[in-house]
């Protein structure tokens, strides 16, 4: 990093550093404001004169997905005119897994060489294990198809009725009501227990711009939540907190995501978590919405605001909530680590922590509520 700051004395360090987060926006990066001050920080603590550590101090800041790794390198080598990224590039490409190909729907594949050990697998069951960030438009096409075929179920509270049973606790007016029918004679003897009914499950969907890659595969799976007509409540969070539950009852998934994105104003974003969980909590949560419910956050903890703040909202909601799961896109991915500041203050509230990159990662989720 001492090169490009010593090579143009005239500008500042942080004009060069907020010129180069700029340049990466506009070369399709949702590089956000907060990203940018969080950038300034991690480069502060690094040091200038650090260039390794400036380097990954960008890429682990600026980048929300792996699609934008590419061209964060290009643009930090156009930018600086290091061969950093050219470095990494090849760091990273060494630990490359191989994918089996999207080509077939079937599982049938062409007869290969028999030393060439390659995975066989239909392009559906590849495409359910892809990060759905990493997906090309035709990949997403296709993935929005495999929503339908989730089927998500409510879980079940006692309730206060009891209903007949074949067991469990006399029921002694039907007895007796079956005995007066039969003028007296002794009859069957009739039981009762209480039962079930489903609880309510909460969706908070994090749209800002570090989750912009996410986004839209979390509001599919929320309408096929909605759309089923189980007691469900979706709100987004951004920069405020938006209700809505109403244009995802919407049969066809197109035009409810389309009425979605006309309500949400705050889409990619900033990212204020702990006061979208206080306006919920306030308005809805207090009120009885999250009172025994099961409540689901799908965010990546990038928090604006200071961590304690969404500690504090966190634990409230934890009191009020009858199980509470956080999902973030990253914890599927290998070598992900916990350690963002909004993520470590809400995870001692957390009952459940999982990802939620993938299509199989969607699956678990849906398992995972329904025997909450």
């Amino acid at each position: 990093m001492t090169a490009p700051v010593t090579a143009a004395p005239v500008h500042p360090a942080d004009e060069v550093l907020l010129g180069f987060a700029r340049a990466l926006r506009a070369a399709g990066v949702a590089v956000t404001a907060d990203r940018e001050r969080t950038y300034l920080e991690a480069v502060a603590c690094v040091g200038l004169d650090h260039e390794s550590g400036a380097y990954w101090a960008g890429r682990a800041t600026l980048c929300a997905s792996p699609a934008d790794l590419e061209r964060y390198d290009q643009v930090y080598a156009a930018w600086f005119g290091l061969d950093r990224a050219t470095t990494a590039r090849r760091r990273d490409a060494s630990h490359t897994v191989a994918q089996a190909p999207l080509a077939s729907g079937t599982g049938q594949v062409d007869a290969e060489p028999a030393d060439d050990l390659r995975a066989v697998a239909s392009a559906v069951e590849v495409l359910r294990h892809r990060d759905v960030a990493s997906l090309s438009a035709s990949e997403r096409a296709l993935l929005a198809g495999l929503f339908a075929q989730l089927r998500p179920r409510s879980p079940r509270r006692r309730a206060h009725r009891h209903t007949p049973a074949s067991r469990g606790r006399v029921d002694a007016r039907r007895t007796l009501r079956t005995q007066l029918r039969h003028l007296g004679e002794p009859g069957p003897i009739s039981w009762r227990r209480r039962g079930t009914r489903a609880r309510r499950v909460v969706l908070l969907v994090d749209v800002s711009g570090s989750m912009s890659g996410y986004a839209d595969a979390l509001l599919r799976l929320a309408h096929t939540y909605a759309a089923t007509g189980l007691p469900v409540e979706v709100f987004t969070l951004g920069t405020r907190l938006t209700h809505v539950t109403r244009p995802l009852r919407q049969r066809d998934p197109e035009r409810a995501l389309v009425a979605c994105g006309a309500v949400v104003a705050d889409w990619s974003g900033g990212t204020r978590l702990a006061e979208g969980l206080r306006a919920f909590l306030v308005r809805w949560g207090r009120r009885g919405m999250a009172r025994g419910a099961v409540v689901v956050v799908f965010s990546d903890g990038w928090e604006r605001e200071a961590p304690e703040a969404l500690g504090e909202q966190m634990r409230q909601l934890r009191r009020l909530a009858h199980r509470v799961v956080w999902v973030n896109p990253h914890r599927g991915k290998r070598g992900y680590q916990p350690v963002q500041q909004g993520i470590v203050a809400a995870l001692p509230h957390v009952d459940d922590f999982i990802a939620g990159h993938s299509m199989a990662a969607f699956e678990e989720l849906v398992e995972v509520v329904g025997r909450a």
